[in-house]
């Protein structure tokens, strides 16, 4: 449950941020930017800061996965 709701909310926090890039001011790809950084990050580390704050806000995985 948790994997998907961080490919959600990264896919929805990217997705936004193009289009406020697009539409409002070219900074906001620095949002996406930063998004992917910590997409790599994860990929190398095994660590994520949205799997961090999920954790803290009491969600969990509810099936085991390779994904964290």
């Amino acid at each position: 449950m948790q994997t998907r709701i961080v490919h959600a909310i990264a896919g929805t926090i990217i997705l936004i941020s193009l289009l406020s890039g697009i539409y409002i001011d070219p900074n906001w790809f620095w949002l996406t930017a930063f998004v992917g950084v910590n997409m790599w990050i994860h990929a190398l580390t095994d660590r994520c800061l949205m799997y961090w704050i999920l954790d803290k806000l009491g969600i969990r995985n509810t099936k085991a996965d390779c994904s964290k």
